[in-house]
């Protein structure tokens, strides 16, 4: 019995966010890029009527997410990882996610640096219980 698999991709979403203390001279990143990758329920895009009320709406999630990125300064890219996988965390269609930050640029105006979190659906449903921290 084959099974089928489903997620959504956002990818290279540039947040306007403020991440990390630079000293003078220090090389202070232009970009702050995420990619976030949800695993749903297949049902939720093998739809036989093309309606919205049938599919995952993702629009909510990533206005929260921009909420987020711009809710003040973080010292850490952690913690506004932390934050996006209590905020997925609030929706029941996600089973589990990845989510990777990354600055840019790093070094002489190139590379990127970032941040990779897989998230399964033991750590989710734990995340669910817990009362969300800010």
């Amino acid at each position: 019995m084959m099974k089928t698999n489903a997620c959504i991709e956002l990818k290279d979403l540039k947040l306007q966010t403020q991440i990390g203390t630079y000293g003078p001279g220090a090389i202070i990143p232009k970009q702050h890029l995420l990619d976030l990758i949800l695993w749903i329920d297949s049902a939720l895009v093998l739809i036989s009527a093309d309606v919205m009320e049938n599919v995952f709406d993702y629009d909510p999630l990533v206005v929260e997410i921009n909420r987020l990125a711009g809710d003040g300064h973080y010292e850490t890219q952690e913690r506004l990882i932390t934050r996006i996988v209590q905020a997925c965390a609030k929706y029941p269609e996600i089973s589990s996610l990845e989510v990777n930050l990354r600055k840019l640029p790093v070094s002489a105006g190139s590379g990127s640096l970032g941040v990779r979190l897989s998230v399964d659906q033991t750590i989710l449903n734990d995340l669910r219980t817990l009362k969300p921290s800010t």
